[in-house]
């Protein structure tokens, strides 16, 4: 996550809080993520990691199931501070076959110089978050196929979908100039009807539709990796939560 970095200040990936939230909506029994919105922005140090707390409170009457993600940046004893909140799914959104590809009518964007200009921008892409290979754009939709750095690939297994692989897909929102080029903050803050398909995948084609002020994305995976079980298992203590 170090390679993912604004400025000087390394930042936690919102993809990386939208993996959280999905793998506890599979752990409870939720279909994905219905909305989550990213509040604070999480900076990672030097060295060493940052305990993060996710939350998953009992459900309402239709199911859905509110999630809260705290983390404990500043010091071991610090407080906990909230950095996302969103609700989990009961019924998933319909999967895309992006079978037709390239896509007809659809004209190259040229990607030579892309990192460059983002990194100009203040937007530091390290090799892990450098998965932007080719992107195609026809009207207000942009296609796009990212893949995984063949060092991370061991590791897409341990994810539902790696932050860096899906970081990659938000990139060709940028890429096809999608948003006006005048708006500085490009990162993705909100996520809503999140379903995942296929786990472990290693490379991904992408279609991004602009729909008013917000837009839909839909991926399908072109290389995927076997799951494996969690590093470290998912537990429940006796502590209270954060506030």
């Amino acid at each position: 996550m170090t390679d993912h970095a604004v400025g000087d200040t390394v930042l936690l990936p919102g993809t990386a809080f939208l993996e959280l939230a999905l793998v506890a909506a599979e752990q409870t029994g939720c279909a994905g993520v219905d909305e989550l919105t990213l509040e604070v922005p999480l900076a990672l140090p030097a060295s060493g990691g940052v305990p993060i707390q996710v939350r998953v409170d009992a459900a309402d009457e239709d199911g859905r199931r509110p999630i809260t993600v705290h983390a404990q940046a500043d010091a071991p004893d610090g407080p906990w501070r909230r950095h996302a909140a969103g609700v989990l799914a009961t019924a998933g959104a319909a999967g895309a076959e992006l079978t037709a590809w390239p896509p007809a009518d659809a004209t190259a964007v040229a990607l030579d110089d892309f990192y460059q200009r983002a990194a100009a921008d203040g937007f530091r892409y390290g090799p892990a978050f450098q998965g932007l290979r080719a992107a195609w754009r026809r009207g207000d939709e942009v296609y796009a196929e990212v893949a995984l750095p063949g060092s991370e690939h061991p590791n897409a297994g341990s994810y539902l979908v790696h932050p860096a692989l899906l970081d990659a897909a938000v990139q060709a929102v940028r890429a096809g100039a999608v948003v006006d080029e005048t708006v500085v903050d490009r990162l993705p803050f909100a996520f809503s009807g999140v379903t995942v398909h296929a786990a472990g995948a290693t490379g991904l084609r992408v279609r991004l539709r602009r729909a008013g002020a917000t837009g839909s994305a839909s991926t399908s995976p072109t290389r995927r990796a076997r799951r494996s079980p969690p590093s470290r298992p998912w537990r429940c203590d006796r502590s209270p939560p954060p506030t």
